[in-house]
């Protein structure tokens, strides 16, 4: 998948704003002209069609407002919220120059990312070069209702956080999910530690009679139309894709590198070193004070990690293929570290994907939850 296969899904975005820019300029004509071009490509565009009619009253000296020839005021809103969002994505292209700050690093299995940004209704597709995230595309998406930032079951909210992608659903599903469905991890490790509930969220597309929904209009998936999400399908097909979403996004240049990523890789390679010497106290410092895997809390995981260390055992531990995503809109600077790790010892030869979430306590990065991935 290279970047030229998926700018042609840009070209209606670029046509609809083309349409307003000349509108704004006063080129009435010329943009009657270029939303025949969309409406005539894509015939379910609810907000060219709005668009066209307002031009169509205006040409008549009927039109008061922008959308004034509808009865609801609630999906105009909407349609001009979209098409503010379009605009302003239209006309800042800087970040295509730049890498979202919580691309840290990627492994050799990822070989694309997503980071949704849930302020500007935007979902960024980044191809993996060497372990660093070069810009491919992005798509409009409409996300929950109620915003973002999912915490309970019903509240029409997309969650933020880390996430993977899982396969197509096969099953029939209703027409509001248009041509595809792909769900999302949410609820993950952090979510369930948390509290949150809810499940269904996943990547879809529209309705068959609309090419795209206004920006907070989900039940708290992540939408997009579906001629976006097929191109993106050879993407998603390999599953297990990650996706941050995020608000508030901080975007750094190519050659920069977030200050708490060094210092993380460091204390990741100390951990395992710790392990690996079967220095226990050493080793179970780097865990975090409200540590849990899920079923153990510190204490009773440090009992555990003490009996099975007791004989001091000779081991050899390696890890590879190393995964660093910060985790967005965290109240302590937080990181999901996935890796493959290979243990080895005279009674013990095992290899497994692991995933910890590390987290800043006291300025020291620490685990707060490790399990299989």
């Amino acid at each position: 998948m290279t970047k030229d296969s998926l700018s042609a899904s840009t070209k209606t975005e670029d046509l609809i704003v083309q349409s307003l820019m000349e509108i704004s300029s006063g080129d009435i004509e010329s943009a009657l002209k270029t939303l025949d071009q969309v409406i005539s490509a894509t015939p379910n565009f609810k907000l060219a069609h709005l668009v066209k009619g307002d031009l169509l009253m205006a040409r008549a000296q009927q039109f008061e407002a922008f959308g004034s020839p509808h009865p609801s005021s609630e999906d105009v809103a909407g349609y001009r919220d979209e098409a503010r969002k379009r605009i302003e994505r239209y006309l800042d292209k800087s970040s295509d120059q730049l890498i979202p700050e919580p691309i840290w690093q990627l492994d050799g299995s990822q070989s694309y990312i997503f980071v949704v940004d849930a302020d500007k209704s935007r979902l960024f597709v980044y191809r993996n070069e060497n372990g660093k995230a070069q810009y491919t595309a992005d798509f409009y998406v409409t996300i929950g209702k109620n915003g973002s930032e999912k915490k309970y079951a019903g509240d029409k909210k997309t969650p933020l956080g880390v996430y993977f992608t899982s396969p197509k659903l096969t099953q029939k599903l209703a027409d509001t999910y248009g041509d595809a469905a792909y769900p999302l991890s949410y609820p993950n490790e952090w979510d369930r530690r948390e509290g949150k509930t809810g499940s269904g969220i996943w990547l879809h597309g529209t309705p068959h009679d609309t090419y795209s929904r206004a920006p907070q209009s989900s039940d708290g998936c992540v939408v997009l139309s579906n001629q976006d999400l097929s191109k993106l399908a050879p993407i998603l097909q390999q599953g297990n894709i990650p996706v941050v979403v995020s608000k508030g996004l901080e975007w750094l240049k190519p050659n920069q590198t977030s200050k708490d990523k060094q210092a993380l890789l460091d204390t990741i390679e100390a951990w395992r070193k710790d392990w690996a010497s079967q220095d226990t106290e050493e080793y179970l410092s780097h865990y975090a004070t409200e540590f849990s895997n899920g079923s153990l809390d510190l204490h009773h995981w440090s009992e555990e990690k003490r009996r099975i260390q007791a004989s001091k055992p000779n081991v050899d531990i390696t890890i590879s293929n190393l995964s660093l995503l910060r985790y967005p809109n965290s109240a302590l600077p937080m990181a999901v570290v996935t890796f493959d790790q290979n243990f080895r010892s005279s009674l013990l030869d095992s290899k497994m994907r692991k995933r910890q979430y590390w987290i800043q306590e006291n300025q020291q990065w620490k685990i707060i939850y490790e399990g299989a991935a």
